[in-house]
Order: C-alpha cells, then structure tokens, then sequence
C-alpha cells in the first residue's frame, strides 16, 4: 500500500524538484493529499515545478483564433464578435472532419470512445457522451452510471453515495454550484427513490 511505503518514498523525494505533463493539475495534488492521508509531511515549498502540458498550452495557444489558424490556415478578423466567431467554429469542425476524417478518438486510459466522422452522432460522441451535467461534475462510467466527477467521491455512482450520505445532496443544493448540475444532482435522487 501508499502507506506502507510512504515514508521511504518521501526519503528518496527529499530535496527534487517535481515534473510532469499536467503535474501541477493532477500529479502533484494527488501525491501531496496521499501523503497527508497518512501522515506524512511533504513540504513543496522549496521545490520546483514542472508543467509540460503548461508550457505546451502557453506557446501553443488552444483558442478560437489558433485553431482558425491551425485548422483554415486563416487569421480570424473581428475575434469575438458572435457572427465571426461562429463562422469560424464552423470552418474549424468542418475542417476537423476533414482532416481526422475515420480516426478513433481515445480517453486517457486508452479506450476508443468515439470516431471522427462528419455526423453529429459520432461528433457528440467524441466531445460530450459522457456529459451528465454542463459542469463537469457529474459523467457517466464505461458502465452508463452517472458518477461525480470531482472531490472525494471522485468516479464513485452518484445514487450510491445519495444513498450512504444523504447530508451530502443538502451539501451540494446549499453549496456554490450551477443550477444545471443542482437539477442533475436532484433527476439522480428522485430516479432513485422511484426504483425503490
């Protein structure tokens, strides 16, 4: 277990700078709230970081106007007025299917979630199928079930939790989240009490 080597870990860690591609997001945190989890202090005060996937975002821009640029081999005039920026998007998509045209598209853990292909089935499939609410806190599993996305019930089912923590449905409905994630969160709960 983490535990059981925690200790030595953070020994051989003593004094290295951390890197990583999207380190500062996701390696970093989990490594530090792993050691506190057991007791064991990891102070990052004096180390350095570094973030591929940071440096990667700032030089290679993943806005409208770059990837009008990439993609159309244009420059976008009038960025951000809603008449150019929708017909960009739309010169963009085209040329997306365009160019990936057949390609499988993968999640992080390697499994094809979708295909490109010029429909919108298999479009929504490779950009929002998993999707429960426009936030993010909530997606579906491999299996179909909607789990939360975020926080200590992180890919736990979302009913099951309702159902072993039911101070946590008030915690969400009380807290600082969207009304869509908030209407999502109450669609799981009463689907839940109606399979009763």
């Amino acid at each position: 277990t983490f535990k059981s080597i925690s200790k030595s870990l953070a020994e051989f860690l003593n004094g290295c700078d951390l890197g990583g591609f999207n380190c500062l997001k996701f390696d970093i945190p989990l490594l530090v709230e792993e050691f506190l989890r057991v007791d064991v202090e990891f102070d990052t005060s004096n180390r350095k970081f570094v973030d591929a996937q940071k440096i990667f975002h700032m030089m290679e821009k993943r806005t409208l106007t770059a990837a009008y640029q990439f993609y159309c081999n244009k420059s976008l005039e009038d960025a951000h007025s809603a008449e150019a920026d929708t017909l960009a998007t739309a010169a963009v998509i085209k040329a997306q299917v365009e160019r990936y045209d057949g390609q499988e598209v993968t999640n992080p853990m390697g499994k094809v979630i979708g295909t490109i292909a010029n429909d919108m089935k298999n479009l929504h499939e490779v950009s929002a199928a998993n999707m429960v609410d426009l936030a993010g806190r909530f997606v579906t599993n491999e299996e179909g079930v909607e789990v939360f996305n975020f926080g200590k019930h992180r890919h736990k089912p979302v009913e099951d939790i309702l159902k072993a923590e039911p101070g946590y449905y008030d915690w969400m409905m009380k807290g600082d989240f969207p009304l869509d994630t908030k209407r999502k969160l109450t669609q799981i709960k009463l689907r839940g009490f109606n399979a009763r």
